[in-house]
């Protein structure tokens, strides 16, 4: 039988993460997280644009493992398992570009201002 309660704290997690994202959308509102959702072998956005010291925010919603690898080792997540998230900080200007090396058709890049 599942675990009611771990799959309970799971949804909240991602349901908190999504709302995250939210504010920027909001007139007026300020919001220095930004979210990747990782979804039908896809990065989305796959190309993104956020100023020095954002918070980003890759979330897995596909039932198995990616990474969100950038060259040259700018940053690595390792595996981000189904419905877990990982976070970067952007904190020095410049153009990055990332993949799942596990899929390596999937790619994206964030650009830091």
């Amino acid at each position: 039988m599942p675990d009611r309660k771990a799959s309970f704290k799971c949804g909240v997690a991602v349901a908190g993460l999504l709302m995250a994202g939210t504010a920027a959308s909001i007139p007026g509102a300020v919001s220095t997280n930004r979210m990747v959702v990782i979804e039908n072998l896809q990065f989305n956005p796959n190309n993104l644009t956020v100023k020095s010291g954002e918070q980003i925010i890759w979330v897995n919603k596909d039932l198995f493992p990616h990474t969100v690898s950038a060259d040259p080792k700018a940053f690595d997540s390792g595996a981000i398992a189904a419905n877990q998230s990982w976070t970067w900080v952007a904190r020095k200007p410049g153009i990055y570009t990332y993949v799942c090396t596990f899929h390596p058709t999937m790619k994206g890049t964030v650009t830091v201002q």
